[in-house]
């Protein structure tokens, strides 16, 4: 069983927007921090964003104030907006819930593709 499944990934052109989504189970999301991350093609994983369940925020600096995390407890869903992608942001995003250290999660989504086109 997928406990986290991503979806909203796609191709966009430069410039352009896309909203991802992460929904879980009502328990992992009601009782767990969550997070997006990134792997860019030859790079390691890198976090994007990620918030609390008290709604606390924390962005990696190029995504602040482009990007957007959000949760909605009515749908057990996570929602990454990104506005104004650029090349290099082509990745897989992964999903991440109920971190035991920083940055290092238990549960993990397969990914979603974002290719970025100019």
């Amino acid at each position: 069983q997928d406990e986290l499944v991503e979806s909203g990934g796609g191709s966009v052109q430069a410039g352009g927007s896309l909203m991802l989504a992460c929904t879980t189970s009502e328990e992992i999301f009601r009782r767990c921090g969550m997070g997006w991350y990134r792997r860019i093609p030859g790079n390691e994983r890198e976090i994007v964003a990620t918030i609390s369940t008290d709604l606390n925020t924390r962005y990696r600096d190029s995504a602040r104030g482009r990007f957007f995390i959000s949760r909605d407890f009515t749908k057990n869903t996570m929602f990454l907006e990104m506005n104004r992608l650029t090349v290099d942001e082509t990745a897989i995003y992964y999903c991440a819930a109920c971190a035991v250290r920083r940055d290092e999660y238990v549960y993990w989504g397969k990914g979603t593709q974002v290719v970025v086109s100019s």
